[in-house]
């Protein structure tokens, strides 16, 4: 799947990363979170503890990489990175545990994609420090302890409900990060413009924020594309004229919907009358993943008030039709 609006991580996300903030005074949003994490961290620092294994949840592209590795920077820590698919077996894990430093971080994305016989090492872990592996055959089988040093472990997911209760019960802080504000964004898009030594314009850069869809990583990488036309269609200075073309070249409407979007709340609008329909029914007229859908379709269109879910399945709403220019009609 290739959208410019998709909040999927991206190589070309990854290529800069000296678009991402250093330190929670850098960072834009989510106040509440960084005002507590900022407690949070110098208390252990006051105490020469650890800090307490967090857990970030909430959509793609709000930042729980970025808040990761500002937690490892505000502790003066080092960082180690892993992702739940790639950790397939048990040993897979017991060799990133057996090889961390007193007072790292661990960072592993999708956490919720850690298999549940993989997931039990990790218990003893976070509680104890300590790593419970079985060697051998099963007729010569035996449990070894090994220590670890004191380490902080920073999951992060999509899909917190998927978590099961005893990992998440071993977190200590658990925050849940939302959507940005228009603002938020704007700011963003302004600090994104001094990272990159390219000027553009506030109008230039609210319409930018407009239109990413209260997401970060889609506002830096609209940012990226527009500066492309910037380049080679002006003088290289983002102005509001220049930004409302790019992003109309590049499909990307007032609320930042694309033409995905366009073609899931039109499916359900033709083929469903709207709805009430079931999420596999939505799945099979577009030719998508059902997981997709609700991970990467949905959470936006359901935040914004196009789409609503019922009891009954999902409904396209009155402000969708209105958007769409189709007439409205109550089911």
């Amino acid at each position: 799947m290739d959208r410019i609006v998709s909040e999927e991580e991206t190589v070309e996300d990854n290529f800069e990363q000296n678009i991402r903030p250093k330190t929670l005074d850098e960072y834009i949003g989510q106040s509440e979170v960084k005002e507590n994490l900022s407690i949070f961290i110098k208390a252990a620092k006051l105490r020469e503890e650890p800090l307490d294994h967090v857990l970030l949840y909430g959509p793609p592209g709000l930042g729980k990489t970025t808040l990761a590795f500002i937690i490892a920077n505000e502790l003066g820590s080092n960082i180690k990175t892993a992702s739940g698919p790639s950790i397939e077996k048990s040993g897979d894990l017991a060799a990133i545990l057996s090889n961390l430093e007193p007072g790292d971080v661990l960072f592993i994305d999708e956490i919720h994609r850690i298999p549940r016989f993989v997931e039990e090492i990790l218990y003893s872990a976070m509680e104890d420090f300590t790593l419970d592996i079985v060697i051998g055959t099963e007729t010569s089988s035996r449990n070894i302890k090994i220590d670890l040093p004191p380490f902080t472990l920073v999951g992060a997911t999509t899909r917190a409900g998927d978590l099961t209760s005893p990992l998440r019960d071993r977190f200590g802080i658990v925050n849940k990060l939302n959507y940005y504000t228009v603002d938020e964004l704007k700011q963003i898009a302004l600090r994104t413009s001094k990272v990159l030594e390219c000027n553009i314009d506030e109008d230039a850069a609210l319409e930018l924020a407009r239109r990413s869809r209260g997401t970060p990583r889609i506002c830096n990488r609209l940012f990226k594309r527009v500066r492309d036309f910037a380049m080679v269609m002006g003088n290289g200075s983002i102005d509001l004229s220049i930004t409302k073309h790019a992003l109309d070249k590049l499909k990307v409407d007032e609320l930042g919907l694309d033409e995905t979007d366009y073609h899931l709340l039109k499916s359900i609008i033709e083929k469903f009358n709207g709805g009430p329909v079931g999420i596999e029914a939505i799945a099979s007229s577009i030719g998508e993943e059902q997981t997709t859908i609700e991970d990467v379709y949905e959470p936006y269109l359901l935040q914004t008030g196009l789409l609503k879910r019922t009891t009954r399945g999902r409904m396209v709403t009155e402000k969708a039709y209105k958007h769409l220019g189709i007439p409205y009609k109550n089911n």
